[in-house]
């Protein structure tokens, strides 16, 4: 078994705020790839955490950007209250959060154990919208986005300059991202000519990779993280 080094550490940022973050690394001194894990709207939480490790586990060294510093530090969010989280995630500006991306990204880059140009990036819900972001800004090598909510309409204009390879899951049972938004994600890429998967899944709903949440489908997120860990290394 994979003997994990965890920390928490904080990183500076552009506009002169700091963020926490979560790391998770494999013991050893790499090489190895570097991965940008985007937390849901619930926070950098237990699940998250959880998250990151089984990345590591697989050889990534993980950190986890805690999104919400400017105005919750630290947020851990109910599941089963998200008026709790809509404060803090209409208080994101995409400056901020693509600020918040290019300081992760240079942390992983700045380490010596990780390979420079192998790291990517992998976000649920809030966080798949997000991971979205970093492919456009980012020179990523590939870029996974668990049930984005918000890529469409708000991010389409960034289709064309995707750096990496997107891997895109949804379920079909979703009711907060419509088979409308699905669609027009795709057509965009197809118009950019980037390199995409796309990935639905019938029986599962929004969230379906938290086995924190009532929307947890055991069988999507098996198969969903099989599909990952492959398209991470291609």
């Amino acid at each position: 078994m994979t003997t994990l080094l965890r920390e928490k550490i904080t990183l500076p940022v552009a506009d002169g705020s700091e963020m926490d973050a979560y790391v998770s690394r494999p013991e050893g001194s790499g090489p190895a790839p570097g991965l940008i894990v985007l937390q849901e709207a619930f926070g950098v939480n237990g699940h998250i955490r959880n998250v990151a490790d089984r990345f590591a586990e697989q050889g990534y060294l993980t950190i986890a950007p805690e999104l919400f510093h400017r105005t919750a530090r630290g947020f851990e969010g109910d599941y089963n209250n998200f008026n709790s989280v809509t404060s803090h995630m209409r208080a994101m500006t995409l400056e901020g959060t693509e600020a918040d991306l290019r300081a992760a990204f240079a942390w992983l880059k700045n380490q010596k154990m990780v390979q420079s140009d192998n790291i990517s990036s992998v976000g649920y819900c809030m966080g798949g919208r997000v991971s979205f972001l970093a492919n456009a800004i980012l020179p990523l090598r590939a870029a996974v986005s668990y049930y984005g909510g918000g890529i469409a309409p708000a991010l389409l204009d960034k289709a064309a300059s995707l750096h990496a390879p997107m891997l895109f899951f949804w379920g079909e049972m979703d009711k907060h991202i419509p088979p409308e938004q699905r669609g027009a994600i795709t057509d965009a890429l197809k118009a950019a000519g980037k390199r995409y998967v796309n990935v639905e899944f019938s029986d599962a709903g929004h969230g379906f990779n938290c086995d924190e949440r009532a929307s947890f489908e055991p069988r999507a997120s098996r198969e969903a993280w099989a599909l990952v860990l492959e398209f991470l290394k291609s």
